[in-house]
């Protein structure tokens, strides 16, 4: 009994053995890369003709808050890649306000 199931093991890894993989397909070569191509397109944030626009400068940074007409106001901060959208001038920071002794 052992002798058949151990030439039926034998049998079956000589054939897996002998099958070849599928060859793979060759992919095409890449296009040439164009001059300039390894920067990102340049997007312009612009406010609307409608959009009340107020210029601000914070933290020696200019900010504008554009309100658009029925909409949330949001933020264009300049920073050094150029502006940024954002929705409120919160930087995430918070800042621990609990009081640890009180003088009378």
């Amino acid at each position: 009994m052992r002798w058949l199931l151990a030439l039926a093991l034998v049998a079956a890894s000589a054939q897996a053995a002998a099958q070849q993989p599928p060859p793979q397909p060759q992919n095409p070569p890449l296009p040439a890369l164009q001059e300039g191509a390894g920067q990102p397109p340049a997007v312009r944030i612009r406010p609307g003709k409608q959009d009340k626009v107020e210029r601000s400068v914070i933290g020696g940074r200019t900010v504008l808050r554009v309100t658009p007409p029925g909409g949330r106001p949001y933020y264009l901060v300049e920073g050094p890649d150029g502006w940024q959208r954002r929705e409120s001038l919160d930087d995430g920071t918070i800042v621990p306000m609990w009081t640890i002794y009180k003088f009378d």
